[in-house]
């Protein structure tokens, strides 16, 4: 491994002495990719170990929560700057009125450990252009365009350092409302977008474009911020970054490298653009299908109800059985899950999403070695019960009326362990699972034990051609349903 990080950085520090947006040849830059990438092996498997993350969606947009001049804006409401067509200078001025006065960095983190995540990543810029942290790149932040005098990204990098919970950054490179031109549209298209309003054009800036190129933005504003933060917060598990529709290969690429040179071991998302990931990110509110899975280690994030960022008229809240099954399903699968929160423009996180979270703790620390650090088993489930979510519009429209049984059961797999979750216990606390039957053929060892997670004393269990019958103990948990751990 040492080898492959040496060639890693030789290759890096090369193009570094390119021009700062390198016009390399395509070949290159995927050589100097495969060899970043295999060196952050040892980043990618504590990803892996970590399985479950909250994603923290807050800035400016949140003063509007989905409402501009009186009038309920529809979509999400981080994108009220787009979907209300909101001039810029109007947009800048809301930052007058941004004081979350009730922001508390601890009480987050503590949220996020009490809900059994072992990550946070915040958006410290979103396509608004608004930074959340104090940036010396551009006065439209936190301390610079707000009477807030404090550094939200910094006071929640330091909690969670404290706190032992991996930090990530949430960074939109390619879009940029307030500074980023036209989004790279015309380089693409071969005309300026301006005026336009067209699926082609989308999500440009069409209504009131800043007079400047995307190039421009990305040297003079994108770059070199996701720079400033690399330097500021070191150890980051990863950059997330998002939408680069119109960004050509070496723009991707430059972001992927900047990475590489300043914090070797940080991963960066399949949305930067290009090929050019460390780890996929299937959709928006999408578990990809079991015969579907990406290639590269990946990660699904969430809502807690429909939207990314508050607005109170959305209280179609997830249940706790639904946040279960989102991930139990993405682990049987090997996937990560990246769950959102939706802060208030004061600072405070929803009480109705606070409770589910701790309430997915307790199943988390009870069933959590089921989840962590594994691995997709032979099959990833068992079960009458046919649950399909291809993303957020999906699950918005359809929502969530399962009923799951005892029979649906999902399978994770870490060394020599296999488990079998479910999210209902039986009336007679007998739990077949088909998929250890000796009929079925699955198992490629005898099995010499099996426990119940949360349990410390002998569980009966008969292993039959049909199916393994294990009796769970006839004890109270308060975190529903069961993990079953087979060792063979």
């Amino acid at each position: 491994m040492q080898t492959h990080f040496t060639t890693a950085r030789v290759v890096l520090l090369a193009l570094a002495a390119n021009a700062v947006l390198l016009y390399s040849s395509d070949d290159d830059m995927r050589a100097a990719w495969e060899a970043i990438h295999e060196a952050r092996a040892p980043a990618l498997e504590r990803f892996n170990e970590a399985k479950f993350g909250m994603f923290i969606h807050w800035g400016l947009y949140t003063l509007l929560a989905g409402e501009w001049k009186g009038e309920t804006v529809p979509g999400s409401p981080e994108w009220i700057f787009h979907h209300a067509r909101i001039p810029r200078k109007e947009y800048r001025d809301l930052a007058r009125k941004f004081r979350p006065k009730h922001f508390d960095a601890e009480a987050w983190v503590r949220l996020a450990r009490d809900a059994g995540m072992r990550y946070i990543v915040i958006t410290a810029k979103h396509h608004d252009g608004f930074a959340l942290y104090d940036s010396a790149v551009s006065e439209f932040d936190i301390a610079d365009a707000t009477r807030f005098d404090r550094d939200p990204v910094r006071e929640l990098y330091e909690a969670c350092r404290r706190e032992g919970i991996g930090f990530g950054i949430n960074y939109s490179h390619a879009v940029d409302w307030m500074d980023g031109g036209d989004g790279g549209v015309a380089d693409v298209l071969g005309a300026t977008p301006i005026g336009g309003d067209t699926l082609a054009v989308w999500p440009a800036n069409t209504w009131d474009p800043v007079p400047s190129s995307f190039e421009k933005y990305l040297l003079t504003k994108a770059l070199p911020q996701v720079r400033e933060l690399l330097e500021r917060f070191p150890g980051l598990i990863g950059i997330w970054f998002n939408l680069p529709r119109y960004m050509r290969a070496e723009h991707s690429f430059e972001f992927y490298k900047l990475t590489a040179i300043l914090q070797p071991q940080c991963l960066v998302n399949s949305r930067v653009g290009n090929g050019f990931g460390d780890f996929d990110v299937p959709g928006d509110n999408r578990i990809p299908d079991a015969d579907d899975l990406p290639e590269l280690p990946w990660e699904t994030p969430g809502t807690t109800n429909n939207s990314w960022a508050y607005r109170p008229d959305d209280v179609e809240w997830k249940s706790v059985a639904e946040l279960l099954f989102w991930i139990l399903d993405i682990a049987s699968k090997g996937g990560n899950y990246l769950l959102n929160v939706t802060p208030t423009a004061d600072g405070t996180i929803p009480v109705e999403c606070a409770e589910r979270l701790r309430r997915v703790g307790e199943w988390m620390r009870q069933n959590g070695e089921a989840i962590y650090g594994t691995r997709p088993w032979r099959i990833p489930r068992e079960g009458p019960t046919e649950v399909r979510i291809t993303g957020t519009t999906s699950r918005q429209r359809n929502g969530f009326n399962v009923d799951f049984t005892s029979n649906d059961i999902w399978f994770t797999a870490k060394d020599d362990a296999i488990y079998a979750s479910g999210l209902v216990r039986p009336r007679d606390g007998s739990v077949e699972i088909r998929a250890f039957g000796r009929a079925a053929g699955l198992l490629d060892k005898p099995i010499r034990e099996v426990t119940v997670l949360g349990y410390a004393g002998a569980v009966r269990w008969r292993q039959t051609d049909e199916a393994l019958v294990v009796e769970l103990p006839p004890v109270h948990f308060r975190a529903r349903g069961f993990s079953i751990r087979i060792g063979h």
